[in-house]
């Protein structure tokens, strides 16, 4: 997580966000909300140089879906497209009920990796999610006992606090997710990220994600400072200003200016072996 090991060709974690939770198809006509679709995004992004996948689940209709039934049937139609990336289920609580919050990691097999906010978050206009500490405590938990990763969701200085007094709860390596954009999100600023990743210890690996336009310079820091990146239509629909992007574009932007940077894409073995995980 430093510079010097940017300089020693460290290799780059790609996680690709196929869709989120909250805009659909309104927002993006291509964006992937059925399994199918999910799938097929999958497929082209672990092509493009992903190792990880952060995966969302929705209903018939679109909307969002919490229950272990729809994050199975996702889970089960990427596997099938994919051959080797990690998966990733999103626990995040952006307009979901607390007693649904360990759904998305009851699948069998559990998933690799999960994410976890560290704290209270407000999104949009109406959209907020309270994370206290004993439903974050009760997820890590579960996570642990179905050896499940959890990546640390760092949405501000406050989450950064709550993930750094509770690290030695967690395997090694840590890994957190620095996020960067509107509402009680970090504002995206190069400053801002060199100081995050200031405070993080030495035995922690680290994430960015930086929302709509600010993806790219901020995943493109992430890269020369030591840290992994996540890119994708949940956090940004667009390629350039007024021109819509897709998964794959995204994630093979990103491997095309690791490697002119001297960042080599991480493999899935790669990635599972930085991260620590337990494997497919």
């Amino acid at each position: 997580m430093t510079y010097d090991e940017y300089l020693d060709g460290k290799p780059l974690v790609i996680t690709a966000a196929l869709s989120g939770g909250v805009h659909g198809k309104e927002a993006h006509p291509d964006l992937p909300e059925t399994p199918e679709e999910i799938a097929a995004a999958a497929s082209a992004c672990e092509e493009a140089g992903a190792s990880v996948l952060h995966l969302h689940a929705r209903r018939e209709n679109g909307e969002r879906a919490f229950s272990a039934e729809r994050f199975q049937e996702v889970t089960d139609a990427v596997r099938e497209a994919t051959d080797d990336v990690v998966i990733q289920h999103s626990t995040g609580g952006t307009a979901a009920p607390d007693d649904l919050r360990h759904e998305p990691i009851r699948t069998d097999p559990a998933p690799e990796m999960a994410s976890l906010d560290m704290g209270p978050l407000n999104r949009y206009d109406r959209l907020t999610s309270e994370n206290t500490r004993e439903l974050v405590s009760s997820l890590h938990a579960e996570m642990q006992e179905r050896g499940i990763k959890p990546e640390l969701e760092v949405f501000n200085d406050g989450h950064l606090n709550e993930s750094l007094a509770i690290l030695d709860e967690f395997e090694e390596p840590p890994y957190l997710n620095l996020l960067f954009g509107g509402g009680t999100t970090s504002p995206p600023h190069p400053r801002n990220l060199m100081n995050r990743v200031e405070a993080l210890p030495e035995n922690v690996e680290f994430n960015v994600i930086g929302f709509g336009p600010h993806q790219l310079p901020m995943t493109t820091q992430s890269m020369l400072l030591g840290g992994h990146v996540r890119v994708g239509l949940e956090d940004n629909r667009y390629y350039e200003r007024g021109e819509l992007a897709t998964n794959e574009r995204l994630v093979a932007r990103t491997a095309r200016i690791a490697e002119e940077l001297g960042r080599p894409v991480a493999t899935p073995a790669e990635t599972r072996e930085l991260l620590g995980l337990r494997g497919r």
